[in-house]
């Protein structure tokens, strides 16, 4: 099908006061799910699928797309205003987001998060309209071996995102990687450190480490730092204060862009999306950045990227579902599965026997970003007057609000005692100066390391053959062993530099 063909079947079918009207509940539901921590995309699409069985197919996937990106936009609005990610893929927005929001910079970072997940929305528009089924052939030459080395090279640049001593990075990421242990075994399902506890039958949710780590943490620090810490930051006085000015946009136009190009790649493949987009996104602007001290303190590039590229992968992952019927996440394979009960099979076939779904989610996607800049832009003066409750009086609330997020998860106690004890840990960290932003990326990427390269020593009848035969995971680790080599030589040269 041609171009303009294609563009037109997408226009036609998404246009339609129907869909018009589903992409706007979508884009509505997902930012209120996105604000909401511990309810997640998937949950919601989940508790939706039963009523999706008696929509056109269509009009479904455009509903939870519009869900899934839009909670991407919502995610990061806790983020920023009091440190609780909304989701996983927000966890980095916290770290330079929040630092602005204490800098009376909450509207500038709020701006720019909506605002580059707006050009990263229609940037990967346009590109899954000119390249986006030949670009979902390039996820199948990823196998296990693959997605080890490339899990390995990520947990070598997260030390990036700590702001202290590599060495006290890597003690969190070993951390992580032993947290991500937690639950049932990936190849044969038995169960491990569960203790008995059926709430971690499944393993640890994302959210209450989340949660725990950044929102309950930093609750604690201001209730010890008393009265200093529970007045309201200064606020803006006027609009130009309120929105992203002209310097906030030159530190932000090169992250935006690399955030969307980076986000797009990662979203095609199964195991990557939003969350480790997003975190490769800030280790790359930090790696990037003349004085990368800034990040953590309040660099807007440290919000405008991840926002970017976490909205970019929400949306390019869409390609190997409906392209290759692979599903590249747990919300993918939820709205596969609705696919597949009402008889539509994703595959190569689909974009020829039904362009009609195929173009019109994407082109739903444009129309979805519109409405979210719509939404989300004029209530940033809204969100900012949450930042005048003095922290007296929003502590309590917030508190209760991660506490009634924990417990929706699954309706249990032990997992509001799960994410209070997180609290305390993240609490104990901060006092001795330990960064819970590598154990969270690397809480996400155990599973997917683990599993993966377990497939691989099994397809490899317990040898690591996969790793040297294959070109591109033999790419990958050599540029591993290059990385530990170049970290090497920054700690000799700096100790010698040092030396008298």
């Amino acid at each position: 099908m041609e171009l303009l063909d294609s563009i037109a079947v997408g226009f036609a079918t998404a246009l339609t006061v129907k869909n018009l009207a589903f992409c706007f509940v979508g884009a509505f539901v997902g930012t209120v799910v996105g604000v909401l921590p511990g309810l997640g995309p998937v949950a919601t699409i989940s508790l939706l699928l039963p009523f999706s069985f008696t929509m056109d197919v269509t009009s479904a996937v455009i509903l939870m797309a519009g869900i899934f990106y839009g909670a991407q936009y919502g995610g990061s609005i806790t983020a920023i205003l009091v440190r609780i990610p909304g989701e996983a893929s927000t966890v980095v927005t916290c770290l330079d987001g929040y630092a602005m929001a204490r800098q009376g910079r909450a509207g500038a970072a709020l701006g720019i998060a909506a605002f580059g997940s707006f050009l990263a929305g229609i940037g990967v528009t346009i590109a899954l309209f000119l390249v986006g089924p030949a670009m979902s052939e390039f996820a199948l030459a990823f196998g296990p071996a693959e997605y080890t080395a490339l899990v390995l090279l990520g947990l070598l640049l997260v030390t990036q995102l700590s702001s202290g001593p590599q060495g006290k990075a890597l003690l969190m990421v070993a951390f992580g990687l032993l947290l991500s242990t937690v639950g049932k075994d990936p190849i044969y399902g038995t169960e491990r450190f569960t203790f008995g506890v059926f709430s971690l039958f499944d393993g640890l949710n994302m959210a209450l480490l989340a949660m725990g780590l950044f929102g309950v943490s930093e609750l604690l620090i201001i209730a010890e730092g008393g009265a200093a810490h529970a007045k309201p930051v200064a606020q803006p006085t006027s609009l130009r204060e309120l929105l992203p000015n002209a310097a906030d946009w030159r530190a932000s136009r090169m992250p935006i862009l690399r955030g969307t190009v980076l986000g797009f790649f990662l979203g095609l493949l199964p195991g990557g999306g939003a969350t480790l987009s997003s975190f490769s996104s800030y280790v790359l602007e930090r790696r990037l950045a003349k004085n990368p001290e800034r990040f953590g303190q309040g660099a807007i590039e440290g919000v405008a990227g991840p926002e970017s590229a976490n909205n970019a992968a929400a949306q390019s992952s869409f390609v190997p579902l409906l392209s290759l019927g692979i599903p590249a996440n747990a919300v993918m394979a939820v709205i596969l599965g609705a696919l597949l009960v009402q008889g539509i099979q994703p595959g190569p076939q689909l974009i020829a026997k039904r362009p009609d779904l195929f173009f019109g989610v994407i082109a739903s996607m444009l129309i979805g970003n519109l409405m979210l800049i719509v939404l989300n832009v004029p209530l940033i003066s809204i969100f900012v007057q949450l930042l005048r409750v003095p922290g007296s009086i929003l502590a309590p609330l917030i508190i209760v609000f991660c506490v009634v997020g924990a417990y929706t998860l699954s309706n249990s106690v032990p997992e509001v005692i799960i994410m209070i004890g997180f609290g305390i840990a993240g609490y104990l960290m901060r006092k001795i100066d330990l960064d819970p932003a590598p154990l969270v990326l690397a809480f996400v990427l155990g599973n997917i390391l683990e599993t993966n390269f377990r497939q691989a020593l099994l397809v490899g009848r317990g040898t690591l053959s996969l790793f040297h035969t294959r070109p591109i995971a033999a790419g990958l680790l050599l540029c591993c062993a290059a990385l530990i080599a170049f970290q090497l030589y920054q700690a000799v040269h700096k100790r010698r530099s040092a030396a008298p």
